[in-house]
């Protein structure tokens, strides 16, 4: 009788394993054109380091995309907090593992400025949790070049959310802020032209309360 019990009691958890397995298997296969080395801005927020995709064009690179890490390294989190720009060049990965909202572990060069640009090697080969997905967007529906600007908000704790530009074609710019105590910020404007400067960007924000700007690029949307 007991016997009899214990295998009723174990078919719903079984039934819940086997449905959890089917989900699993319902993934698709990585895109191989996703893989490659894939380099990000590091920024962070009080202890919280995040990384940001620096996008391109063409594939394998035409997303963007933010990720909170996991990180217990207090000589990396100084670095970050401490730069004025802080890349990563990681080793060959596919990214839609993290377009998808994977938790993985990468091993990177942490460079302090652009690592394609003259930065200087800080940390070789150190490793990176990618804890979780924040904000993906690839460029399915990229919009013409234009001085019309919108970005999206990120919400990440209290009032302090992250502005993300949402790029356009040629010419156009990747630009994020961090922002606090939020009054009235607007999440589309005009600008003089369709790459404006990054002082024209902040005076559209100066309403918003507490600004901090995280990254600017233009050079690779020209």
């Amino acid at each position: 009788m007991k016997k009899v019990l214990f295998a009723i009691l174990l078919l719903p958890l079984l039934s819940q394993l086997s449905f959890a397995e089917d989900e699993v298997k319902k993934l698709p296969p990585l895109d191989p054109d996703y893989m490659g080395v894939h380099g990000m801005v590091l920024v962070n927020q009080g202890s919280s380091i995040y990384a940001s995709h620096l996008p391109l064009y063409k594939k394998p690179h035409n997303v963007q995309l933010v990720y909170k890490l996991d990180n217990n390294d207090l000589a990396v989190l100084q670095t970050v907090r401490d730069s004025q720009l802080i890349t990563i060049k990681p080793k060959p990965f596919n990214l839609q593992r993290l377009m998808r909202g994977d938790k993985i572990v990468i091993k990177a060069d942490l460079y302090a400025g652009h690592f394609e640009r003259g930065g200087m090697l800080v940390y070789k080969n150190i490793e990176l949790s990618f804890d979780k997905q924040l904000y993906v967007r690839t460029f399915d529906d990229i919009k013409p070049s234009s001085t019309k600007q919108e970005y999206d908000v990120v919400s990440l704790k209290q009032n302090y959310k992250l502005y993300i530009h949402r790029i356009q074609q040629r010419p156009s710019f990747d630009h994020i802020l961090a922002v606090d105590l939020e009054a009235g910020c607007l999440g589309r404007f005009n600008t003089s032209s369709p790459v404006p400067k990054e002082t024209e960007l902040q005076f559209k924000f100066i309403n918003c309360g507490t600004i901090k700007p995280l990254y600017f690029e233009t050079e690779d949307f020209q």
